[in-house]
């Protein structure tokens, strides 16, 4: 049987709310899932999607039901393979076209090819481009029985409000430190022995990642960490004035637009955080940041979030990672009192 509570217990409430709807048999025929990156969205919408099509759901203890994954549907969808599943997710462009949602309207119309319902799963809708947000309306404002639409969403990430009112929404938790070390720990203990991290790069992922759990495994067990800290090292020379921005950017330039906008974008909410009087997640940049807190107004902050908002737009048409970072830099850098006396 799957029960997605037992491995990922942060998400209980939430899959318990998608069984009790199926037992009172409302479900809601699209429902947008919301929560940070690598807290677990597209496992949960998984499985989901794996209980939705079960042929003989089982119930457990409390009489809530969980897939039971050995009828035909459970073992296609297992294998990948069931024909009655869509998966739309951005592409080249960073975004979910229009084609693709015109593919799954046509997907959703059609009758089931081997079981008796349907699953389109978009990950993720805050990036559908105009043109395909305008096309899903089309489907939301029709709604088939048969068909069940789980619509991805990371936290910050705006959906238009035309597709939100037509749909359910539900937020994926964040897990405390505990839960998602115990998670972390269990998955790392998975892997073979060489390479199994040390205990100290997963306490260094979980930091980074904000405690998602599924992003600090990813980090564990990559090369993220090890760019990351190259980019913050020189982000620090680069803030003291003893690195030109060029040499600065290129670190940035390895991790990839979307891990420079992911680090500028934390480093920019702890800016805030620590100007409130509250903590910063990321406690190596700590010091840093507390000082600029101390010594610029509080408003730089949002500032730079806004710049990052506009970088991560200028992403979907394929932004050159290394002139963003350094745009990004030198606005950091104005922020240094001895910069501010200058200008």
């Amino acid at each position: 049987m799957t029960d997605i509570s037992i491995d990922m217990p942060w998400l209980k409430r939430s899959w318990a709310s998608i069984q009790k709807g199926m037992t009172e048999d409302r479900l809601p025929h699209a429902l947008i899932i919301t929560g940070e990156c690598g807290v677990g969205k597209r496992a949960w919408a998984n499985a989901v999607a794996e209980l939705l099509l079960c042929e003989r759901p089982s119930g457990q203890e409390n009489g809530e039901p969980v897939a039971c994954g050995h009828c035909k549907q459970c073992q296609l969808y297992r294998a990948q393979s069931h024909p009655d599943v869509r998966v739309y997710a951005p592409e080249k462009s960073k975004m979910v076209k229009v084609d693709q949602i015109r593919a799954l309207s046509a997907f959703a119309v059609a009758s089931p090819q081997v079981g008796h319902h349907k699953v389109a799963i978009i990950d993720r809708a805050d990036q559908l481009n105009i043109n395909a947000a305008n096309a899903l309306l089309k489907t939301l404002e029709e709604p088939l029985p048969d068909v069940t639409l789980l619509l991805l969403q990371e936290s910050g990430r705006p959906v238009l409000p035309t597709i939100r009112s037509r749909c359910q929404t539900l937020t994926i938790p964040t897990p405390d430190t505990e839960s998602a070390n115990r998670w972390l720990v269990k998955k790392v203990q998975e892997l073979d022995e060489p390479a199994r991290p040390a205990a100290e790069v997963l306490v260094k992922a979980l930091m980074l990642s904000g405690n998602a759990p599924r992003l600090a495994l990813d980090y564990a067990t990559g090369d993220f960490i090890t760019l990351r800290d190259e980019a913050f090292e020189r982000f620090k020379q680069f803030m003291k004035g003893r690195i030109p921005v060029a040499e600065a950017a290129k670190s940035f330039k390895a991790l990839g637009l979307d891990n420079s906008l992911w680090l500028f974008e934390v480093w920019a909410a702890d800016l805030a955080r620590l100007s409130a009087g509250g903590e910063a997640l990321d406690t190596e940049a700590r010091e840093m940041l507390g000082y600029l807190a101390r010594t610029s107004p509080a408003w730089r902050a949002h500032e730079l979030m806004d710049m990052v908002k506009e970088s991560r737009a200028a992403g979907v048409n394929n932004a050159n990672p290394e002139l963003e970072a350094s745009r990004l830099l030198i606005a950091w850098q104005k922020l240094m009192p001895s910069r501010r006396r200058a200008g």
